[in-house]
């Protein structure tokens, strides 16, 4: 039975990368390549893949937000995240959404064969990596530093201008930047912070110090 794989990310190189190592293995077949969240809704359906290995840093909507959406349509689906990002926040709300497993984009392609016949199964996986810090941050053995997210320059930027209490056209003047992003990035600091507003964003960023300029 061959298993029918689709793949969400923003980066070329990175899409090219997964379909060129799994495509023609033994048992699989990459049925899908999608850029962004839009594409992914629009052409998921039609490619009715098994497992979507799924990025969640997109440029449109989130990936731990478009897992829910997801799911609600193609409850078969087994949503494996794949991506660079390690902070128990994520971790957390995504398996909260309903995806089945965390990988980590380091990974070996044995593992990442290891994580997709897992979520076959029906079962959870979770790279070691991150099931020490999930572990770690139940414990209380979290540093300050890990539980706080790591932020990009641009999102950071975003950020301070946010606490200037600049509109979304304001922030698109100031960085030169389309309104659309900047609403990528507010959205990026909501999941990464795990607020629901620009209050909660604001709120998190001075109990974690992250309004000093050029941090």
């Amino acid at each position: 039975m061959t298993t029918r794989i689709a793949i969400t990310d923003d980066h070329r190189l990175v899409l090219e990368g997964i379909h060129a190592m799994l495509d023609g293995l033994d048992g699989i077949k990459v049925v899908g390549t999608y850029k962004d969240a839009k594409e992914t809704i629009k052409k998921i359906g039609a490619d009715k893949p098994d497992v979507l290995l799924l990025d969640i840093n997109l440029p449109d909507i989130n990936g731990i937000d478009l897992t829910k959406r997801l799911l609600k349509k193609n409850t078969n689906l087994k949503i494996l995240a794949l991506t660079n990002f390690d902070e128990t926040s994520f971790v957390r709300r995504i398996l909260k959404n309903g995806a089945h497993g965390y990988i980590l984009k380091n990974t070996s392609k044995k593992e990442l064969l290891e994580a997709i016949k897992k979520v076959l199964a029906g079962e959870q996986f979770l790279q070691a990596a991150i099931q020490n810090k999930l572990l770690n941050r139940a414990l209380g053995k979290e540093t300050r530093d890990t539980m706080a997210p790591k932020l990009t320059r641009r999102e950071h930027e975003v950020l301070i201008a946010i606490s200037e209490e600049l509109t979304t056209q304001e922030i698109a003047d100031k960085l030169y930047i389309s309104p659309k992003t900047v609403e990528s990035h507010r959205m990026n600091l909501m999941t990464k912070f795990g607020a629901k507003n620009s209050i909660g964003i604001i709120k998190h960023a001075i109990e974690n110090d992250l309004l000093k300029l050029g941090k």
